[in-house]
């Protein structure tokens, strides 16, 4: 096996996928060596009482956790620490530095004491990796769930991985800003409004001490947002209602020109001219949360940052001149699910299994995953107090349709969107047809390019 994984570990180095929320979240899709058939699947016995940290798995079971947000590493280490105490079972989290996922669960598996618990983000880690990932059907840790809305199958039905956290993402929006300027949130219901408003604070930000949007930096620290968040409205609306299951091998740009709209607005009217974004250095979060700028593009896990600052901040949607957007909701979904290892040992699996439970059970342990995660989709876990996540579920609430994370799908996404970026860079620094044609191309002609790249 050792032989496989390095062959494919050269492989994957070149592929190896982005980290895109939360600072970035890789989507654990990186491509796995051929199976073992020498490691026989052992199922996992289900676990005590919820709510009571489990007994130590017999034959001295541990947990190995190899976790893929970095923004909420002390978090888990402090879980871990305390699990420890209350059991004597031992649990490690090792957390990949960012962007580096996929080499990471490539190379941890190689070792003679691999991951028990590890990310399949999406449908492309769930090909790569289902035949590492015990099936979940049944096990105590899937009957706590509280949806199934997150949850990842391969063909078979085989419970390959269960999200543990769910985020939302759109414009994030200060009303004490928005009033100040003489608006109301009630302007802002699709994107004439919101083009309206966001003009008009423009055009004041001399008179008014803060403009529209904050910067939309295009180095690697801010890009994603644009070139993996905001081009989901995109291919929310190219499904047509349809949502995908695998990566189609084309797209058709048909809503390029609503990525367009939103794209122009919030680089022609911010803070940074848009001939500076290419290099970074601007804080966008910071000139947020100082109120320079009333929006700012990002997500539910910016919550933490900004609500000591902006403690009324609330999200929008994407909002960018599709009929009927008055009612869009958010851009809702994880590439956070977890997976536990089918070739791991029996009596670690179990530990695991435990440990997953008093997770999403235990009122100390699910209040501190869930300060750092935003939300658990799990039963007994402790509420959300994200201010965000809130306003995704009253847009679902008041019938708003949710926009699902078509995003994941992006084919050999590195190289995708890093073709993506040169393309706006382009645009930005001069904003002609000609340069936005580039845009199109990288975007649909660079989407059948990777897919082509990564299937044949």
């Amino acid at each position: 096996m050792k032989k496989k994984l390095v062959s494919t570990m050269l492989c994957a180095a070149m592929i190896t996928t982005m980290l895109a929320g939360c600072g970035g979240s890789d989507n654990g899709g990186a491509q796995a060596p051929a199976a073992d058939d020498s490691a026989a699947e052992a199922p996992a016995a289900d676990s005590g009482d919820s709510g009571e940290a489990a007994a130590p798995a017999a034959g001295g079971g541990s947990v190995y956790w190899l976790n893929f947000k970095p923004e909420s590493d002390e978090v888990l280490q402090e879980v871990a620490s305390d699990y420890t105490a209350k059991t004597g079972v031992e649990v490690k989290v090792v957390t990949a530095a960012s962007g580096t996922y996929s080499t990471t669960l490539l190379s941890e598996m190689d070792k003679s004491a691999p991951p028990t618990l590890f990310v399949i983000g999406n449908q492309a880690g769930v090909k790569d990796w289902k035949d590492y990932a015990l099936d979940l059907n049944g096990t105590a840790i899937a009957n706590e769930l509280n949806t199934d809305a997150y949850n990842l199958y391969d063909e078979t039905g085989k419970l390959v991985s269960i999200g543990y956290c769910y985020e939302c993402y759109g414009i994030i929006v200060n009303p004490d800003l928005i009033e100040k300027a003489g608006h109301t949130m009630d302007e802002i219901k699709n994107f004439d409004g919101l083009k309206a408003v966001a003009e008009d604070i423009h055009a004041r930000a001399g008179e008014l001490g803060f403009d529209a949007f904050s910067s939309s930096d295009m180095d690697d620290s801010s890009s994603w947002r644009f070139t993996g968040h905001m081009a989901n409205l995109e291919y929310y609306y190219e499904q047509e209602g349809t949502p995908w299951t695998e990566c189609p091998p084309t797209i058709s740009g048909k809503y390029m020109d609503n990525f367009k709209n939103l794209y122009d607005l919030c680089i022609n009217n911010s803070l940074t001219d848009p001939k500076e974004l290419a290099t970074g250095g601007h804080d966008a979060e910071n000139e947020f949360k100082t109120g320079q700028a009333a929006f700012f593009v990002n997500g539910s896990w910016e919550y933490e940052a900004v609500k000591a600052d902006v403690p009324n901040a609330t999200m929008i949607p994407y909002y960018c001149g599709i009929a009927g957007e008055e009612k869009a909701g958010l851009n809702c979904g994880t590439e956070n699910c977890w997976a536990i290892n089918s070739k791991a040992s029996a009596e670690d699996q179990q530990a695991t299994m435990d440990f997953m439970v008093w997770c999403v059970t235990d009122p100390d342990a699910s209040r501190k995953l869930v300060d750092t995660f935003g939300v658990m989709p799990y039963k007994s876990a402790a509420e959300s107090t994200n201010g965000f996540l809130a306003a995704a579920d009253k847009y679902t609430s008041d019938g708003c349709y949710v926009m699902n994370w078509a995003t994941n799908f992006q084919p050999n996404v590195d190289s995708y969107r890093a073709t993506l970026v040169s393309a706006l860079n382009q645009y930005n620094a001069d904003q002609s047809d000609a340069n936005w044609e580039t845009v199109r191309t990288a975007f649909v002609d660079g989407w059948a390019a990777e897919y082509n790249a990564v299937n044949n």
